[in-house]
């Protein structure tokens, strides 16, 4: 079964190109996905991320449920902050999630990955019966969609719309039930996971349309999911299913979702455990040759000579630096900035330096 994102008809009317992506029919371009990253870059361009869960913990026990799931140490989010990128870890110390955690006072929002939604629901439900202690998840998911608006000129923006107030949040901070020359939003939030400034709107259909539309009047670009999937990837982001997953650990992904000093949450022995030990592999980024074009694709292998040291997880040509880049999982002994390796593709290999992130400065 493939879901709808609730503005499906005007991306229709906007004359988006479809596809399917976690089991949403998502718009993945408009005119052009070069185009749309550039606005971005440059600009500013509005994305509809609807496809991603979004769930409300609450009752009386919910800070203690999500302060024993997650890495991060919720005690220090004060009311009207986000925790993240925080993450729901397994056992073993894998990702069952990356996740935003938002405190709304006396509950907690969570948004996740779309290909996540079902399993983060299952494993909070679980852990409540497990602990039996009063808290309860609802799914607003398909109630509330959400957009995002990016760039460096999104501030200004917001508030050629009528949402200027937006401009005096700081990152990680959001207000809830914000009236609107729209309708009152549920929520608006202030962080820029393209790497870019940015702001994301959440509230009924019918008021994130009106939103949607005016943006587009007042000239932001619409953009699709490729030009989302090329941008967090200049910048070294990973996406749940490529880059990570419940048998990788932040610390080999080197991604920085939990709090030193915490202790007792789900995965803190076994991710104790790897930084005593020490871990095999780690996540660094591959650059390749100027004037080479085309996409490292996920599975590659990664040489030295003859020997395989790694293996590419995500990859693009980037339209900033005119070269392609992937990031890849590294045998620890062969990472070394600025060695020079090989990639295969189809029999035919392409050089690479091993190089750190982003690939873009911001």
């Amino acid at each position: 079964m493939l879901y709808k994102v609730q503005l499906y008809d005007l991306h229709k009317e906007l004359g988006a190109s479809f596809g399917e992506f976690a089991k949403w029919t998502v718009p993945m371009i408009y005119t052009s996905a070069v185009k749309e990253h550039l606005s971005v870059r440059s600009n500013v361009g509005v994305f509809d991320v609807s496809h991603m869960g979004r769930l409300i913990v609450e009752g009386k026990d919910s800070f203690k449920l999500l302060q024993k799931l997650t890495s991060k140490d919720l005690s220090k989010v004060s009311r009207h902050r986000m925790s993240g990128p925080s993450a729901f870890l397994n056992e073993k110390g894998g990702f069952r999630d990356d996740v935003m955690i938002y405190n709304l006072g006396d509950k907690w929002f969570i948004v996740c990955n779309a290909i996540n939604r079902v399993k983060v629901v299952k494993w909070i439900e679980e852990w409540i019966d497990r602990l039996r202690i009063d808290a309860h998840v609802r799914d607003l998911t398909f109630d509330l969609p959400m957009i995002a608006v990016q760039g460096p000129k999104s501030p200004k923006v917001m508030e050629v719309i009528g949402l200027g107030f937006v401009v005096k949040l700081n990152p990680l901070e959001f207000r809830t039930d914000v009236e609107s020359p729209y309708g009152k939003v549920f929520l608006i939030s202030r962080s820029g996971w393209t790497g870019e400034d940015g702001f994301e709107i959440i509230g009924d259909p019918i008021v994130i349309e009106k939103i949607y539309r005016k943006l587009i009047e007042v000239g932001v670009k619409p953009c699709g999911i490729i030009a989302r999937d090329t941008l967090r990837i200049e910048m070294g982001y990973v996406l749940y299913g490529q880059d990570i997953g419940e048998d990788i650990t932040p610390i080999e992904a080197r991604y920085w979702v939990w709090s030193p000093k915490k202790k007792d949450y789900i995965g803190f022995t076994a991710l104790e455990k790897k930084l005593r030990e020490g871990v095999d592999r780690l996540r660094y980024g591959l650059r390749f040759k100027k004037g080479i074009r085309f996409v490292p694709r996920h599975g590659y292998k990664v040489y030295l000579e003859d020997v395989v040291i790694g293996e590419v997880t995500s990859g693009t040509f980037s339209p900033i630096l005119n070269q392609a880049i992937a990031m890849a999982y590294i045998n620890v002994k062969h990472a070394i900035m600025g060695l020079s390796v090989e990639v295969e593709v189809r029999g035919k290999r392409y050089r690479a330096k091993i190089v750190d992130f982003p690939f873009v400065e911001r």
